[in-house]
């Protein structure tokens, strides 16, 4: 899975953290209908697009751009301008662009500067989201989850799930979890869905009523298990069994005894244990 494909996921599940990102109400994403949009008759694709229902709001097209390229504007401004001239609305536009970091952003502006400049065209590092509004905020914390760095991957997630838990929500909360879920087995490919499940005690909680209905009913559409390629969804024994199952691949990914005792919630004697018995095998 593309990096672009856990942004749309994201966005699709939860459209209120793109706002939230750029400033505005979160509240407002109810006015609006996400997607991925193909420009007829051409190889143009845009990441995503935030339709409003009424003409007075304006539309956002955001792509997310985790490699340079140079040409990189030239190509989005033209699958704008196409998409505008094919549909013809009567809205207004705006365009976010999501870099990791400043460094990928490798396009020339030279002769679109008058975007930038307008403020027409944002572009947003995700790398330099600081300040307490973005600390404190949920929303902001999972798409910064996406570019953590690998050993700080497990320790981010578990504070976010813990957090999440706290909110009154469940269904929000098991979307939320789910997700959560799928950028892990993206960015921890050395481990399996079941590693992570025992990690962070998700099969407890995909056994609520309310899970198992919206799974039945498909509002967990798009990340759903059994949606991501490749992986293979199998029961766990027990918790406890899972967890020391998920010490060998962590120590691979160089984590030390104490991070992953206090990622999985063991001691360090367990830990120890394992280690032990991984180098005399």
């Amino acid at each position: 899975m593309k990096t672009d494909s856990l942004f749309y996921l994201l966005f699709q599940e939860f459209p209120n953290i793109f706002f939230e990102l750029i400033g505005t109400t979160p509240e407002i994403a109810n006015n609006y209908q996400f997607s991925s949009v193909e420009v007829k008759q051409t190889a143009f694709r845009i990441d995503g697009v935030f339709l409003p229902n009424l003409e007075s709001d304006r539309i956002y097209f955001v792509e997310v751009q985790f490699q340079p390229q140079q040409e990189f504007y030239s190509r989005f401004l033209a699958e704008i301008f196409l998409y505008l001239r094919q549909n013809q609305p009567e809205n207004d536009w705006s365009a976010i662009v999501l870099y990791p970091s400043s460094s990928t952003d490798a396009g020339n502006i030279k002769h679109y500067r008058e975007f930038f400049d307008s403020g027409r065209i944002r572009r947003i590092y995700l790398n330099e989201l600081s300040g307490e509004v973005f600390e404190n905020s949920l929303a902001i914390k999972t798409l910064k989850l996406i570019i953590a760095p690998t050993l700080k991957t497990v320790e981010q997630a578990k504070e976010l799930v813990n957090r999440f838990r706290q909110q009154g929500n469940q269904l929000q909360q098991e979307k939320f979890v789910q997700l959560v879920e799928t950028i892990l087995v993206y960015k921890l490919p050395n481990l399996s869905r079941e590693e992570i499940e025992a990690m962070f005690e998700l099969s407890d909680l995909k056994q609520t009523k309310v899970y198992q209905e919206a799974k039945l009913e498909g509002k967990l559409e798009g990340i759903q298990e059994g949606k991501l390629e490749g992986i293979q969804e199998g029961k766990l024994e027990g918790i406890q069994e899972g967890k020391l199952q998920s010490v060998p691949p962590l120590l691979a990914l160089g984590l030390t005894l104490k991070q992953i005792a206090q990622a999985l919630g063991l001691s360090m004697e367990q830990v120890r244990q394992v280690a032990q018995n991984q180098t005399t095998e």
